[in-house]
Formats: structure tokens, C-alpha cells, sequence
């Protein structure tokens, strides 16, 4: 398996530190407000990529995070006149509810910024004993053009980033570069005892934390979108590798941004959307798909047919999926000269799926591959098969979509098929007693729900329009 590396800009063999495991980590959400749309990207693709390197054989343990102290947190909190523990409470189980609606499988460990405070305090103290960080009035600072490797992630000179970067004006700090480590408590913020008073952590130093706590010194993969790679990431690299003195993290893996109609989505242009406000109007499996069906590193563009082209798409694998168990339930004979071809033809599409992800996760070329099994299994169950061959296709249909995490959206479908099932046995019954108004109305119902009737040799098969 090949990915990009930010670090290096070019793709490498991938090759874990441990044979047979890795240690990944991706950074989470800010618990202030819903995720929006764009949050969505990377909590999608990385879900894909951990799925994917499981499916390799990997044993894999992620980390995802929590920032649940942040300025954002406190000036909502504050507009709310709530708390911010309660604000970040509430938010988490507003992503949780829509990370689950996405199809998306919770990290092995989800830790929180304030669960950590004690392991940033120890960070910070290492990095002021080695020199690297320096106090001025219960502010502690990292000195950038200490740590040699700075810039090294975002391939820029160190005056560039000064001009491009984002952090606090402060007369306080030595270097317009250097960036905070921990920031003195103002009055009625959250604050914790520290060595320098009372204070909090600053952004960059919780993921290196969390990172240094739950999966070790150095580590194989850390992911997140394109807008994290300087400063946010930049700083985790000097923070935790001027602590340690060893490499932080050997695989950088960025996916790249959203738009919306073609523009930066941006509350002050009308253009932002959350996932919960998508998913309302359209379900949440499209929003998947949309995140899906370019490759990770390429932008994407969010826009009303869009949305809609990926609704369209998904119904086409779910009747082919339909097609499967209308397959099962008629299955009969034996395999043959056919079945062998059969099975060669599922075969290629796999390696072909698998050829597809092993080139830098390229979920748009897996897509396409599963789209071909669809339209290879719809062609050869259009006669009546072995239930051998209808298991093989059903087996590597749910592979694959499982890798990619689709068609996970079928709750309820049983319940619904089955008076599907009901209706069209009741017409069929009417027919066999020429009572064609009522066969009539039944189909008319069906269609008026989306469901389209087409009598073949093997009994009425039906698909959702």
C-alpha cells in the first residue's frame, strides 16, 4: 500500500513501525457547535482509511480527540450563559449522533483536552527545562526557531510562515513565531494549577499530549484536513519532537477542502452548512458518498445537485443489493462452465478495488470498482443462478461496501421489504382471480412509494425508483 506523506510531498510504501500494527491518530472536532459539512470530510475519509488498513490485515488502534477547552468554547458558552464543561457535553453527543448517521465507527480512544491537562503540564515543564519554552506572566511560549525542523510539514522558509501565520498578536513573545503552550487563566474562564499559576492549555499542545499518553513516543499515521497543516501540525512536530528527541509521526495524511457551489463556505456568504441540516433534508449516507467519490486529496465541491447525484448513485447499489436477495430467494441448479467465469469476473473486481486503495486510499477508482461488480452482477443474475454464485456475489458486494463503509443505511429496510413483498403477493393473487382493478391499485400504490414492478421468469421483482 502506497499513501501521500505530507511530510516528504511524494508517496511512499507504507510500512508500519510494529509488523502487523499501527497507530494512528486523527484530530477531532471542537465540541463548540454541530460539525459542518466540511468537518465532515476527514471524519469520513480517515474512517475509510482505518477500515481499509483492518481489511489489509493491520491490527490498528485509533485515537481521535476531543477539544473541549478552546476560546470558541468559551465565548459560546458564554453567549449560551451555560458552562463550557456542559456546552462540550452537549456537542459531543451532537457528533456522536451525527458521526453514527455517517456510517462512522467510533475511535478506539476518544480523549479530551481536559482529561489531559496533567500531561501537558508535564510536556510543557520538559520543554522549559530543555530550553525550548520560556514563562512571561503565566504564559508559557514555544521558541520556534529553536527546533531546527521548523517548517518542515508545511515546505515553507521560516519567514513565510512568520507572515502567513496565524497565531496571537502578543508583545510578550520573544518571536512572532513562537506559539503558546499554556495561556494564564482570565477572569471567569475555565483554569487549572500549573506551575506558572493558573492557566489552561494552549491549541497545539493537546493532540501531542494525547498522542504521547495513548499511542506512544512516535507513531505511524496522524491525519486531518489541509487547514491543520501549519500552524496546528507544524507546532505538534516541534512540540513533541524537541520533547522526546525522536521523530513524531512518520506518515502525514491530508485530505483537501470543500466547497460550496464552487465558493469557500463561509457563514458571511450564506453558504454554510451543517451535516444535521444536510442530513434533514437528504439522509446521511449521500453526505458519505459525496465525501467518497473523489479522491481524499482532491477538493470537492458541495452543491444541491451534487447532493442529489450522490442520492441517485447510492439507490443504484442498493437495488443491486435488492437484486442480490431477490437472487437468493430464486436460486436453483448447478455450477457450471458459467459459474467459473462468474466467479473469475468477482474476482478481478476485487483485486481491482484492492489495486484502487493501496494507491493512496483512491476511494473514487473504488467506487468505480464496486459500481462494475454492480453492473457484473445485475447482468449475471438476470437468469436464475446457484445459490453458490448468488452467496459469492452477495459476499463480495457487503466486502466491499463494508471497507468503504456504504450501504450501511438499510435500518428498517427488512420491515419495509417485507410489505413490499406482502403487497405483491396480494396482487398476484388478485391477477390469478382477474381481479385486475385491485391487482391495478396495488401496483399504483407501490408506485406512488417509489417502487417499480417488472414480472420476469423467476416471479415479480421490484426496485426503488
Amino acid at each position: 500500500m502506497k499513501m501521500f506523506n505530507t511530510l516528504t510531498m511524494k508517496k511512499e510504501e507504507f510500512i508500519p513501525i510494529e509488523p502487523g500494527k499501527v497507530k494512528m491518530y486523527a484530530c477531532g472536532p471542537t465540541v463548540y457547535n454541530f460539525i459542518h459539512i466540511g468537518n465532515a470530510r476527514p471524519i469520513c475519509v480517515f474512517d475509510v482509511l482505518r477500515r481499509y488498513l483492518e481489511y489489509r490485515g493491520y491490527d490498528v488502534t485509533f485515537v481521535q480527540n476531543f477539544t473541549d477547552i478552546d476560546d470558541k468554547l468559551i465565548n459560546r458558552a458564554a453567549e449560551e450563559d451555560t458552562t463550557v464543561p456542559a456546552l462540550a457535553a452537549r456537542y459531543i453527543e451532537e457528533y456522536k449522533t451525527d458521526a453514527k448517521g455517517l456510517g462512522v465507527r467510533e475511535a478506539d480512544i476518544h480523549p479530551k483536552a481536559t482529561e489531559n491537562v496533567d500531561k501537558i503540564i508535564e510536556i510543557v515543564r520538559t520543554l522549559e527545562e530543555k530550553g525550548y519554552a520560556y514563562c512571561v506572566d503565566g504564559d508559557v511560549y514555544f521558541r520556534a526557531r529553536r527546533y531546527s525542523g521548523y517548517g518542515k510539514l508545511s515546505h515553507q522558509p521560516l519567514d513565510a510562515l512568520e507572515a502567513g501565520s496565524r497565531v496571537d498578536v502578543s508583545t510578550q513573545k520573544e518571536d512572532a513565531l513562537d506559539f503558546a503552550l499554556w495561556k494564564s487563566a482570565k477572569p471567569g474562564e475555565p483554569s487549572y494549577e500549573s506551575p506558572w499559576g493558573l492557566g489552561r492549555p494552549g491549541w497545539h499542545i493537546e493532540c501531542t499530549a494525547m498522542i504521547l499518553r495513548y499511542l506512544g513516543e512516535t507513531i505511524d499515521i496522524h491525519c486531518g484536513g489541509q487547514d491543520l497543516i501549519f500552524p496546528h501540525h507544524e507546532n505538534e512536530i516541534a512540540q513533541a519532537e524537541c520533547c522526546t528527541g525522536r521523530d513524531y509521526v512518520h506518515y502525514w495524511m491530508h485530505n483537501g477542502y470543500i466547497n460550496v457551489d464552487n465558493h469557500k463556505m463561509s457563514k458571511s456568504l450564506g453558504n454554510f452548512f451543517t451535516v444535521r441540516e444536510v442530513a434533514d433534508r437528504f439522509g446521511y449516507e449521500p453526505i458519505k458518498f459525496l465525501m467518497l467519490q473523489a479522491h481524499y486529496r482532491s477538493p470537492i465541491n458541495y452543491s444541491l445537485e451534487v447532493i442529489q447525484q450522490c442520492k441517485a448513485s447510492l439507490e443504484r447499489l442498493h437495488n443491486c443489493r435488492d437484486n442480490i436477495d431477490f437472487a437468493l430467494r430464486n436460486a436453483a441448479g448447478e455450477a457450471g462452465d458459467a459459474s467459473k467465469a462468474f466467479r473469475a469476473q468477482l474476482e478481478a473486481r476485487r483485486q481491482q478495488f484492492i489495486d484502487a486503495m493501496d494507491d493512496d486510499l483512491n476511494t473514487a477508482d473504488a467506487i468505480a470498482a464496486l459500481f462494475e461488480l454492480s453492473r457484473d452482477v445485475n447482468s449475471y443474475l438476470a437468469a436464475v443462478r446457484p445459490r453458490a454464485d448468488v452467496e459469492a456475489a452477495a459476499a463480495l458486494f457487503d466486502e466491499l461496501c463494508g471497507v468503504l463503509g456504504l450501504l450501511y443505511d438499510r435500518t428498517g429496510k427488512g420491515d419495509v421489504d417485507a410489505e413490499i413483498e406482502r403487497l405483491i403477493e396480494e396482487r398476484q393473487a388478485a391477477r390469478k382471480a382477474r381481479d385486475f382493478a385491485t391487482a391495478d391499485r396495488i401496483r399504483d400504490e407501490l408506485k406512488a412509494q417509489g417502487i417499480l414492478l417488472e414480472d420476469t421468469p423467476q416471479g415479480v421483482k421490484w426496485k426503488r425508483m
